[in-house]
């Protein structure tokens, strides 16, 4: 039996899942077969567009997605893609240590309860502290950034666009043009999820959180 190689990643994996759940959704509730086959039509070109370059093995993978019909296909479906997840590296101590050397103190997360599989950045707070941390890996390399954040109550993460338990976060960003004095300072802020885990749960495009890394270190996504 071959192996299954993984290469969905976890924002990808949420997108499937939307797509899925909106197909599941229009078998459930919409009596014109017409309008659900439209759904399926919608759903099977979403998916194949935001993996262009699959071999054939992924796209049989992936098409199964919209040809689904009954609540056991969903759930099973959703199961049987967990092979097919790149996993977030798994982090140490040390390693995060060294990503943030300025913290001497830093605190860290409980790395033993992550589940990598469904990480697309690792993101935890000090509340002693008012601090934020975000570690990602653009171009293979893990960066960390950390900055200050204001809760906000309740408002739209600019990660993964969905209504939730916010806060302002802003950070400085080290990148600095080429005429810039010595005493130069930008700060970089956003609202961003509080529950990195929620999260994660609901990212299903990587574009802001690219952005966003790369103008406060200067680093570029491949």
């Amino acid at each position: 039996m071959v192996k299954p190689f993984p290469f969905i990643r976890n924002h990808q994996y949420n997108f499937i899942k939307k797509q899925v759940d909106l197909l599941e959704r229009a078998c459930n509730s919409v009596t014109d077969p017409k309008v659900v086959e439209s759904v399926r039509y919608s759903v099977h070109f979403n998916i194949m567009e935001a993996f262009p370059d699959t071999a054939e093995l992924q796209r049989q993978v992936l098409e199964k997605a919209s040809t689904l019909r009954t609540e056991g296909e969903f759930r099973h479906y959703l199961h049987s893609l967990e092979p097919y997840l790149v996993q977030f590296p798994e982090v140490t101590g040390k390693q995060l240590a060294k990503l943030f050397p300025k913290n001497k103190k830093l605190k860290l997360p409980d790395l033993t309860a992550i589940d990598y599989r469904h990480v697309t950045y690792l993101g935890w707070v000090d509340i002693a502290t008012n601090k934020l941390f975000i570690v990602y890996r653009p171009d293979g390399q893990l960066v960390g950034i950390e900055g200050r954040y204001i809760p906000a109550n309740k408002g739209v993460c600019f990660l993964c666009n969905r209504h939730a338990e916010v806060a302002l976060f802003s950070a400085v960003t080290r990148s600095k043009p080429a005429n810039a004095s010595s005493d130069y300072y930008k700060a970089i802020g956003n609202y961003l999820c509080v529950d990195s885990e929620v999260c994660n749960k609901n990212i299903t495009d990587v574009t802001a959180l690219v952005k966003f890394v790369r103008e406060v270190v200067g680093t570029h996504e491949s």
